[in-house]
């Protein structure tokens, strides 16, 4: 049996129990919530499928080494003590991320230089020969964080962040994170039971998170690689029986339906669903919010409206009205789960919300609101069974702290602090047995820098997985089955007979 090793999955600040309980789901141990961040532990197998089956993370993180860094000798003599022959084999392109947080080292580029001296001057000394540096299509990622003096020293499994999942052919103005989505749908405790609908859908992320969720498919499948492919010891066969196993999908009973008032979405949004091929699962229609009737069948309602931020409206305050007039008028019985930003456009909906939960939607700090639609009095809907708030509900509304003191809705982090830079602040790197435990101690960690800007076509003079798009329905993993796969451990895929091979480019977009 494989040893296990430390592992840290980053996330969005506010998803950091959803992300904890994907991992506990997938069979991860040590499971333990940091901030923007959870660590855990696991053998090649789990590292994989974090990477390939996680929802709600961005990253998936190796620790090599951790230390005291004081100095910039300190961060050359540490980084330099690590056998680099072990990780970047000859011929190899390598990259260096760096986070500091210190009083020491006021430039994070300055450490990157210092991480590469100390590679490129061991492997001079050794071997004659350097290796090289790649920006933007590396074999090995590098990452380091230092918070004051502490130091940790990662692999970068992951290789771009895991919300480019692949499906997005085309964007509208300011969509959602693909990451949050997903868990603004978990967090919901939605897995397929009802019909869903997101009324003001833009490019469809949410409707396609949702389809993913319902049917158990992986996010991973529809992209084109992970760094840990390119690494010495990757094993080409497991990450093979990872990718094209498709035992845990289930079938979808319910639908999903996204509308939006603006054309140029819907037909972003149908071309989005095509291309991740559900299409028999979702319904993207042109509608207003304002002209919405109750649905035929139990639903429940997922939206992230305009916050006047960056998507502007001419009547922002009067959408949010008539959000609330909709779901008091029309969607009793059900419940509707908002998304949004300012404290004076909730104020508009004009219904009491059960629940309110902090999260960023970039650098902004938003809350996801949840509110249960009745008929008639509130003491007659609680009489007949009702349930406004669960006890797990109430739980999380009573701790302390959940958001800042003095909050505003209208204050702006800075997004090189808030959402730009993402790694560990601390924890106590040791080799790890079977049998020991972690101790991890975490002040920070941040989340990637996702500018939300998907201007790519994805397109290749290479067939990929996105190939199979076109067909407008899904019919299971085998639909695109590298069936073709010949890997060799450290050399990639093969070509020969693999219908869906991919395009082996990286890109640093992070």
């Amino acid at each position: 049996m494989e040893q296990e090793f430390e592992l840290i999955a980053k996330t969005f600040m506010g998803l950091e129990p959803v992300l904890a309980q994907e991992l506990t789901q997938l069979g991860a141990n040590n499971v333990q919530i940091g901030r923007r961040m959870v660590s855990f532990t696991g053998d090649k197998e789990m590292m994989y499928r974090a990477n390939f089956q996680l929802h709600t993370a961005i990253r998936v993180l190796k620790p090599i080494k951790h230390f005291k860094a004081r100095s910039a000798d300190d961060v050359y003599n540490n980084v330099k003590d690590v056998d680099w022959s072990r990780y970047i084999a000859k011929g190899k392109t390598f990259a260096v991320d760096s986070v500091v947080y210190s009083e020491e080292f006021r430039n994070s580029h300055f450490v990157s230089y210092k991480v590469k001296d100390a590679i490129v001057d061991q492997f001079r000394e050794k071997t004659g020969d350097r290796p090289n540096i790649s920006l933007t299509n590396p074999d090995i990622r590098l990452h380091i964080h230092i918070a004051d003096d502490d130091a940790t020293l990662c692999l970068d499994s992951s290789g771009e962040s895991l919300h480019r999942r692949g499906y997005r052919q085309e964007s509208v103005e300011a969509p959602l994170n693909e990451v949050l989505a997903a868990g603004m749908i978990l967090m919901t405790g939605w897995k397929g039971d009802c019909d869903l609908i997101d009324p003001m859908c833009g490019s469809g992320t949410i409707a396609i998170e949702a389809a993913l969720i319902a049917r158990n498919i992986s996010p991973g499948v529809f992209r084109k690689g992970f760094a840990f492919e390119k690494w010495p010891d990757f094993d080409a066969d497991l990450f093979e029986r990872i990718y094209n196993d498709d035992s845990a999908e289930r079938p979808f009973e319910h639908h999903i339906y996204g509308y939006d008032i603006d054309m140029k979405a819907v037909n972003t949004a149908r071309l989005n669903v095509k291309a991740a091929g559900l299409s028999q699962d979702i319904t993207i229609e042109q509608q207003d919010f304002k002209n919405f009737k109750k649905p035929a069948e139990k639903s429940i309602i997922i939206m992230n409206p305009p916050y006047g931020e960056r998507i502007s409206t001419p009547d922002l305050l009067g959408t949010y009205r008539m959000i609330g007039e909709r779901l008091k008028h029309e969607f009793g019985g059900n419940e509707a789960w908002i998304l949004s930003y300012r404290e004076e456009c909730f104020e508009q909906i004009g219904l009491k919300p059960s629940i309110k939960i902090p999260v960023y939607n970039g650098s902004l700090e938003c809350e996801f609101r949840k509110y249960t639609l009745f008929d008639g009095k509130m003491k007659t809907f609680r009489q007949e069974g009702g349930v406004v708030k669960t006890e797990q509900e109430k739980r999380e509304m009573a701790q302390k702290h959940r958001f800042k003191k003095n909050r505003e809705f209208k204050e702006r982090l800075e997004q090189e602090e808030a959402n730009e830079k993402g790694d560990i602040r601390s924890f106590t790197f040791h080799t790890f047995k079977n049998e020991d435990r972690p101790h991890f101690t975490r002040k920070n960690f941040d989340d990637d820098n996702d500018n939300f800007d998907y201007k790519k076509s994805y397109s290749s003079n290479k067939k990929s997985r996105n190939d199979y798009k076109g067909r407008g329905e899904y019919k299971g993993r085998n639909d695109f089955k590298r069936s073709g796969f010949k890997g060799s451990k450290g050399q990639g895929h093969g070509h020969g007979g693999n219908k869906f091979s991919r395009d082996r480019r990286f890109e640093d977009e992070d």
